[in-house]
């Protein structure tokens, strides 16, 4: 109950909670509000799941935590009188909750004339495509920001690009697709570890960003850190020999290179997918 996972430096006063409530595990519920987080310049985000919940003092427990803090909640739950008290205790202590599979069920209910069998974890059932990417998103975090270079030879993707290029939110985006991401930072100053350069070329893509949106991008981030704005992360020049520095790497490479300006992640994870499957049916023409 309760597990807290902080996305950013936590700031007690500035910082929003959302809270996952689930009679499974609330996975669905937290991918899609990750999903939503991506579309806001947030930085301090923290999300608290509630999972396998079963009674109705849980559902009174999280509104309740949620009417203390401002926070709202999302749900996924196919009980239905979880569901109802869910309804009943937002409505009593005035919080916002978001029915996750709701809307979908109904949809189902009214088009097909069907009805849910209203059986929790039905989504998660374990089996081999479901420890794969729960593997991929450990794998995801553990390989994030260059900080075990081993794990650029055991990924099934390694994105690199300079700082704020969306490596990160994109390594998640894939490892719930069930591949195995790491990302690396390039930095002028600091030469790429070895194990880049061992790395398939095929396996490897690089992200880009005009020049204009990335002082944009940085300048919040320094502003929303209290930081100067005009501290040399979010000078146009030092972002100009970082782009430049990066797309010679990525030219020694010859990996592919993907502009993210004015992209969703969703759009650029899709890209990146269509290029991995590529690949592979490469490599199965090749085998005998």
């Amino acid at each position: 109950m309760g597990d807290q996972l902080a996305m950013t430096e936590s700031n007690v006063q500035d910082t929003r909670t959302i809270y996952i409530c689930s009679d499974s595990l609330g996975d669905t519920a937290e991918a899609v509000v990750h999903a939503v987080i991506h579309q806001f310049d947030m930085r301090r985000v923290k999300i608290v799941r509630y999972a396998q919940v079963r009674t109705e003092d849980e559902i009174r427990e999280v509104v309740e935590a949620a009417k203390q803090t401002g926070g709202f909640i999302a749900y996924t739950l196919v009980q239905p009188e979880l569901r109802e008290m869910m309804k009943m205790e937002s409505i009593r202590l005035g919080v916002r909750v978001v029915d996750i599979m709701g809307p979908m069920m109904q949809a189902f209910i009214d088009t097909f004339h069907d009805h849910p069998k209203q059986k929790p974890g039905l989504l998660h059932v374990l089996n081999e495509d479901y420890f794969r990417r729960v593997d991929a998103i450990e794998f995801a975090v553990k390989a994030d920001d260059g900080r075990d270079p081993r794990a650029l030879l055991q990924a099934d993707v390694v994105l690199i690009g300079v700082s704020r290029t969306s490596k990160t939110p994109v390594s998640i985006f894939l490892a719930h697709k069930g591949l195995r991401v790491a990302n690396l930072p390039l930095v002028p100053e600091v030469r790429p570890p070895a194990e880049l350069y061992q790395v398939p070329r095929s396996r490897i893509v690089g992200l880009t960003m005009g020049v204009e949106q990335m002082m944009r991008i940085r300048s919040q981030r320094l502003k929303h850190m209290g930081l100067p704005v005009l501290a040399q992360y979010a000078d146009r020049k030092r972002i100009e020999e970082e782009l430049l520095y990066a797309e010679s790497i990525v030219r020694d490479l010859g990996c592919p290179l993907i502009d993210v300006t004015d992209r969703a992640i969703e759009e650029t994870a899709q890209r990146i997918l269509e290029l991995v499957s590529k690949d592979r049916e490469r490599e199965g023409h090749r085998q005998p």
